[in-house]
């Protein structure tokens, strides 16, 4: 019986010294940023921490701008972004003793929708434009229904506000009646339910409740955004603090792989092999 009691006391000491020893040599890695990039580093993470149990990997969205942010401020290991980083952010990282480092994960088209209720099928870049502007607001303009056309717009962090204000509104103001947005999920939502509402979300977004429309003659999509045709593209990307070592190197490594390339893939964006 004595023997008994000295091996469950025995286990039970192993229990202790073991359980502090395997979180202490659990690693970790903090990313956020993007929500257009959000799919594909949930997804790649999540099948990356299957693989290895000793990993713990956080993935957060809310916009390039304060991934960048975050990165800068030395709060991440990695900041998803869809757009590049700004001189005047590069300026502020190396002032913090940061060295932004851009990493390409993938391609993404930025798709124009409108609710699958209007007719309207096919806009052209000065269309876009005219409408960003509050120049034509009406569908009537465009041989659709006579309707007052919401705009939907993300909000100045979203790379992908950046990119569409130099590709499609080259610069221009937007107009002081466009509802803003925090996410491409926000701006589906709001499409899916508003008959006479157009946005733009990444191709990973697209969905039955949203209906895609051509652009100068042109769909989006993998194929259109790889070829180089759809005019509305972007790179997407990963940076991290000087070249990337360890596990953040590892996971970066992991994505730009066959395998990581897949997941992009299925995600809905365009892999870069």
């Amino acid at each position: 019986m004595k023997k008994i009691n000295l091996l469950f006391t025995v286990l039970a000491l192993l229990v202790l010294v073991v359980a502090p020893v395997s979180v202490l040599a659990q690693e970790t890695l903090t990313i956020q940023g993007s929500s257009t990039v959000l799919p594909i580093a949930q997804k790649a993470a999540e099948v990356y921490m299957e693989k290895n149990s000793s990993v713990d990997i956080s993935v957060r969205g809310g916009g390039s701008g304060n991934g960048i942010a975050a990165l800068i401020d030395g709060a991440v290991d990695i900041a998803d972004a869809s757009r590049f980083v700004k001189q005047t952010e590069v300026e502020a990282a190396v002032g913090n003793g940061i060295y932004p480092v851009p990493h390409r994960v993938a391609m993404d088209g930025i798709a124009v929708v409108i609710n699958p209720a209007n007719s309207v099928t096919e806009l052209s870049l000065e269309d876009l434009m005219n409408i960003y502007t509050g120049k034509v607001t009406n569908w009537s303009e465009f041989g659709g229904p006579d309707q007052e056309i919401v705009v939907i717009s993300r909000d100045s962090s979203s790379g992908t506000f950046e990119v569409f204000n130099e590709l499609v509104l080259e610069g221009n103001r937007l107009t002081q009646g466009a509802l803003l947005q925090a996410s491409n999920g926000a701006v589906a939502g709001v499409i899916a339910d508003t008959e006479g509402a157009i946005g733009y979300v990444g191709l990973g977004y697209l969905s039955d409740s949203l209906k895609a429309v051509k652009v100068s003659g042109v769909l989006p999509s993998n194929a259109t955004v790889a070829s180089g045709e759809y005019p509305i593209a972007r790179p997407l990307f990963m940076f991290t603090n000087g070249w990337p070592e360890g596990l953040t190197s590892q996971f970066i490594n992991f994505i730009l792989s066959a395998e990581g390339q897949k997941i992009v893939k299925e995600q809905g964006f365009v892999p870069l092999h």
